[in-house]
């Protein structure tokens, strides 16, 4: 039988002080610290238990440590203990359970010391009870006995860790319906049970908190957010609301349950989480500030003022369903305004008001309100099982069916709700069972349709249940009781206490040296134990890194029909690699294949599969790279090696599509990086330096050979680095003699299969240039000559750079270089940094040199940027008043500003708050206020004649005079939220698309509707609409080009490997530009009557958020903060394919969200979600 306690834990501030940032040492008692586990039952040596999970500190303290002058005050409520529980969420969904009381004890005398704090000082410290099982009352009432006998001033007859170890080894889990386990702490008796297995599943809280805290229609708007499986964050002050909330809510959704990311009590420092695409469900306390982040779509529940808000639409619950569900509701809460009407004792009425419903809220409400809302499931999905066959459920055919009964189209909510990983999840489950077998859900369907009372079907047991015993040890009365003036330290061990004195040694001489060594600069593996190493690392992530197994593991479990790239699997696990500073998400997913590998997996990968394992990989390595992580891309490398030995039948190009299209591996900064990384680590000390360096040297040329680097760039990389290391000729020649076998390092690398020997022996086709390619082939065969040993030792200076220009390029799909020589030589340009937002940068415009000559004169620098943020602000910028562009700010918002446009007098934006501003541009005024849509406004467009045209996710576009201040008329009308506008003011043509992946145009003029362009089968995120062309670009992985007269689709642009969501039309060349969220720039021309991609860039390894082009110039920007300024040559013609990168600025880690180009300035300007703005000159050297 197993036990219902697993552990008893104490956290707190720990030998090893390190602030919430992760810096060593002590740095005032304002900030505050890390938890550490600093005490646990059964301790941790302790073979037959798993360790308490890592993160247990950081969640059970989400505020962290802080230091105060005082503990328990009865006079000041602050000082008082808090009782809370939380839960935490295992890789394969399980939760565990924790009960915590967090209280100021007085810092341990050797910490004090070593620290040199004041006498007399208090932390905040945490003890826990930890259990799989979900009996909440019983984890709290036995945690606050144990707190109560500490602090008693009568003392315990035992020492309190006696009493815990005995507790906590002793007390059995009860069989569900059938016992009661009676145990005792010290005096106190406490019982424990469970329900029958087939009834509802326990639910050891009060749902009262969820009722109290939110009125009947935001109980039903939380409980739809649920289903549709929304981002949902619950806000209070109390940190028990918040679990108690997330707990209550899960079980009104039984038999379903939540699959989503769920953490009931986030940690402060984890607040960036929120921004995370995937669904979940977070509780984050009400002080921690968000005005920051973008929020976009999250589901905010307000407990304590009773508001949910969301800038997406929640589909409302279905007729007659949702009418019922809240009327039964109220019913239950408050039954004599309901029934006030009623005659009592006449007809069913008291059936209709259940009994003693007047008494204060208890068990028996808890019991009523779940199966309210198994009510409203078994109607919702009445007949359901009649479209099971083969075991599989026909949606379409329900909803049919469903639609025929109400003569309504299919409800939005539940055709969501049908398609969630919920219902998914359960239709496995039921799948499963027997087919003789019922659920509850079941049960009541059957039972509502034979005309019995809903609570029939829960089990009624007559028989009391067994009582189970736990005595207590016997032991002699003491003549002293044990009484503590602070929560007693447990026994530690020899090794632990030597572990302690060092540390806290250590901190003492770094206060004592003065700072010559400041402790926050020291690595954090100093003196960190592997638990502490991995708490700091779990920190990062808490439970989606917990997940990462397992979401690794469903992803290769997608069957043959489930699309990886569009799975809720892939998307999470890429969400965490891109939003992780740390490298954890990385670094984590990496290992979790290399232990997949070790754990015997043949390593087949289907089509499909190799593309998303490959676009992670290739994601880790990346932002590996720009962190300097070497270790996570040495280990990526490894893997990626493994994985080809493993599948026998692999791709051919496998080398081509997943490792040599990341760009790194092409710069000098990279090798040389990954060569002194090499040298960093352990050696022989017997081995000389030169033959270290040239083993390492060995190393980093197998990577390359492995890699597909023509031997000539490989050997140009290597010999710069020998020379700075004054490497001698005798190992210079060693080392091209081993680069002269190529093709055998190859091999050795990827694998010796017949198959891929084949493959490896006809060249392994590489993307590079014709040139270069004929150039890697005779390389090899002057291996056994003279002339490569004496080209060897050449200084000729123009040799070696025109060979080494070859180490970087941008490659078109028809093999032909587009690189000028500014961009060969890497100029570094002038960035500035303009700080000024609080919040995430959320829309930029530019305002062109012609725009602003009234205000600034025609100067040849003349030209603004306006910006919109999260703190509701507009601010204008003017890059010329150098150190000081901000020109103004411009208040008048209340919700994040989505969209800015001007013209030479005016500003106009538009904000989640549902309105339109217009601003003086000269004297930054307020004019007009404009309102009229019902939801966040998207696109804004100054038009001609003092016009401004707005389209908002109402799915309304909107013409206003702002002469008049006069809503004009509603121009065009779509079906959902409108994400993208095009007009052409001189014929009066209209283009619009969103989530409902139509393209619709209008002729605003004559006020009809010309065409809707249906080809599309997701969102449309971009379009472009020049003369009688309309291109579009969705998220289903395609750019469309039509025809505006015809409606017709002349082309489908389809080899992006992620959503286009930049698109543009350069008009002198006639060519189409589409940027994706892959990181690839194609260009495309027409040819022979049909299109084609002439080229292919890859220097930006994130979403393109923006293309820009001119005559002559073309601008770029992407989501990783990474900026492109193209020229087109006046010798290039008139073809797409001209253009040729000019300049690239060095790019520094952020999150862009919006980009805009200034081309006759030659500047672009990137907005970050910390509030900051990237400023380049791209015609100005530093």
């Amino acid at each position: 039988m197993g036990r219902i306690f697993e552990y008893f834990v104490v956290c707190g501030l720990g030998p090893e002080m390190r602030t919430l940032d992760g810096d060593l040492g002590f740095h005032g008692l304002e900030n505050s610290y890390l938890p550490s586990l600093l005490d646990q039952f059964p301790p941790s040596d302790h073979s037959l238990y798993p360790p308490p999970p890592p993160q247990l500190p950081t969640c059970v303290l989400p505020a962290g440590v802080g230091f105060h002058t005082s503990g328990f005050v009865s006079s000041d409520p602050a000082s008082f203990p808090r009782s809370y529980p939380i839960v935490l969420t295992e890789g394969d969904g399980s939760k565990i359970f924790v009960s915590c009381i967090a209280f100021k004890d007085r810092v341990c005398e050797d910490i004090a010391e070593a620290y040199r704090l004041p006498p007399d000082t208090y932390a905040d410290k945490c003890i826990c009870i930890v259990s799989h099982a979900p009996n909440f009352r019983a984890l709290r009432d036995s945690l606050e006995e144990i707190f109560l006998l500490c602090f008693s001033s009568e003392g315990s007859c035992k020492p309190l860790w006696d009493i815990i170890s005995y507790m906590v080894a002793n007390v059995p889990l009860p069989t569900p319906g059938k016992d009661r386990v009676l145990f005792a702490v010290e005096n106190c008796l406490l019982s424990v049970e469970a329900p029958p297995e087939d009834s509802l599943p326990q639910a050891d809280i009060s749902l009262q908190p969820l009722v109290q805290c939110l009125d009947v229609d935001n109980l039903i708007k939380l409980f739809t957010s649920v289903l549709v499986e929304r981002r949902i964050l619950l806000r209070s002050n109390k940190y028990s609301l918040l679990t108690l909330v997330s707990e209550a809510i899960c079980h009104l959704i039984y038999p379903f349950r939540w699959q989503q990311v769920y953490i009931p009590l986030l940690f402060f420092s984890g607040v960036d989480y929120i921004d995370a695409p995937t669904p979940y469900m977070m509780g984050l306390h009400s002080e921690v500030d968000t005005s920051y982040l973008a929020m976009d779509g999250v589901v905010v529940v307000d407990l304590e003022s009773n508001q949910i808000t969301t800038s997406e639409e929640i589909p409302p619950l279905p007729e007659p369903e949702f009418s019922s569900l809240r009327n039964d509701i109220l019913k239950l809460l408050h039954p004599n305004v309901v029934a006030i009407d009623q005659l009592k004792g006449f007809g069913n009425s008291v059936e209709q008001c259940p009994k003693n419903l007047s008494k204060p809220w208890g068990e028996d409400h808890d019991l009523q309100l779940r199966v309210i809302f198994l009510k409203f499931f078994a109607s919702i999905l009445g007949g359901y099982r009649n479209f099971i066959e083969n075991k599989v459920f026909s949606t379409d055919a329900f909803l049919k069916r469903r639609s025929r009964s109400t003569n309504q189209p299919p409800e939005p909510m539940l055709v969501q709700f049908l398609g969630s990983f919920a219902f998914l999840d359960y239709l496995e489950r039921r799948l499963s069972f027997d087919e003789n077998s019922t659920n509850l859900l079941e049960k009541l369907q059957d039972a509502v349709g034979r005309g019995q009372d809903a609570m029939s079907i829960l089990p009624k047991s007559s028989m009391e249940p067994e009582i189970i015993t736990i005595a207590e040890p016997e032991v002699e009365e003491a003549a002293t009781r044990y009484t503590y003036d602070r929560f007693p330290a447990n026994a530690r061990s020899e090794e632990q206490e030597e572990k302690r004195k060092q540390i806290l040694a250590a901190a003492s001489g770094a206060l004592e040296s003065n700072g010559s060594s400041p402790p926050g600069k020291n690595t954090k593996e100093d003196s960190f134990s592997s638990r502490e190493r991995a708490a700091e690392r779990d920190r990062m992530v808490l439970d989606i890194k917990v997940k990462l197994q397992g979401l690794w593991e469903r992803l290769l479990e997608l069957g043959s029909t489930e699309d990886p790239l569009s799975s809720f699997e892939y998307g999470t696990i890429l969400a965490l690699i891109e939003s992780d500073a740390e490298g954890i998400g990385g670094s984590g997913y990496i290992e979790c294949i290399r232990e997949h590998l070790n754990s015997g997996w043949d390593g087949l990968l289907t089509e499909e599969q190799f593309i998303a394992v490959k676009e992670l990989l290739k994601m880790a390595v990346s932002r590996a790279a720009l962190r300097n992580d070497l270790a996570t891309v040495q280990d990526a490398l490894e893997v990626s090696a493994e994985m080809f030995k493993k599948d026998a039948n692999n791709v051919s190009d496998y080398v081509q599509r997943h490792l040599i299209s990341i760009p790194i591996w092409e710069e000098l900064r990279f090798w040389e990086g990954y060569f002194e990384y090499l040298m960093e680590q352990p050696a022989n000390e017997s081995v000389n330096y030169a033959t270290l360096v040239t083993a390492r040297l060995i190393i980093v040329a197998s990577h390359m050979a492995g890699l597909g680097l023509s031997d000539t760039d490989a050997w140009n990389i290597i010999e710069t680095i020998a020379e700075k290391q004054k490497l001698g000729f005798k190992l210079l020649i060693k080392l091209r003699g081993f680069l002269s076998h190529v093709q055998q390092l190859r091999v050795g690398y990827w694998g010796a299969s017949s198959y891929k020997q084949q493959s490896i022996s006809s060249g392994l086709p590489s993307p590079r240039p014709k040139a270069d390619v004929s150039d890697e082939t005779q390389q090899p065969a002057e291996a056994s000559g003279r002339s490569w040993v004496q080209s060897m030792f050449s200084r000729d200076t123009a040799s070696r750079a025109n060979s080494f220009s070859r180490v970087r390029k941008w490659v078109s799909d028809n093999a032909s270089s587009d690189i000028t020589a500014a961009a060969q030589k890497k100029i570094q340009t002038n960035v500035r940094v303009l700080k000024g937002h609080s919040g995430a940068v959320t829309a930029l415009h530019s305002v062109t040199r012609r725009e602003v000559c009234d205000l600034v004169g025609d100067r040849e620098d003349a030209g603004f940027f306006i910006s919109g943020s999260t703190d509701c602000l507009v601010k204008i910028w003017d890059p010329s008043l150098r150190g000081s562009e901000l020109r103004a700010t411009l208040k008048g918002h209340t919700g994040t500003v989505r969209a800015i446009s001007s013209d030479r007098g005016k500003i106009v934006s538009g904000s989640d708050d549902q309105s339109i501003i217009v601003w003086d541009k000269q004297t930054t005024q307020l004019l007009e206020e404009l309102k009229g849509h019902d939801s966040q406004v998207s696109c804004v467009k100054m038009l001609s004649g003092e016009r401004v045209l707005t389209a908002a996710h109402d799915g309304t576009i909107k013409m206003w005079d702002v002469r008049t201040d006069m809503y004009v008329a509603t121009v065009g009308r779509c079906s959902s939220a409108i994400l993208s506008i095009e007009y052409d003011d001189s014929t009066g043509i209209l283009a619009a698309a969103g989530r409902d992946t139509v393209a619709n145009i209008w002729d605003i003029r004559s006020g009809k509707q010309m065409h809707k362009l249906k080809g599309h089968t997701k969102w449309i995120r971009s379009i472009r609409m020049v003369d009688d062309t309309l291109i579009t670009g969705s998220d289903d992985w395609t750019a469309r080009v039509w025809s505006v007269s015809r409606g017709s689709c002349d082309a489908v642009l389809a080899c992006h490997a992620g959503p286009v969501q930049s698109v543009e039309y350069s008009a002198f060349d006639k060519g189409i530009i589409t940027g994706s969220a892959d990181g690839l720039l194609r260009f495309w021309e027409n040819d022979d009557g049909g299109i084609k991609c002439v080229k292919n860039i890859t220097l930006h390894s994130s979403s393109i958020l923006s293309i820009n082009a001119g005559e002559n110039w073309l601008g770029i920007g992407a989501a990783d903060n990474s900026m492109s300024l193209f020229h087109r040559p006046a010798n290039a013609g008139a073809k797409v394919s001209g253009w040729q990168i000019y300049r690239v600025p060095q790019r520094t880690a952020a999150v862009v969200r919006c980009v805009a180009s200034d081309l006759e300035r030659k500047r672009i300007c990137s907005g970050g979600r910390n509030g900051v703005l990237r400023l380049w000159d791209a015609t100005i050297n530093i």
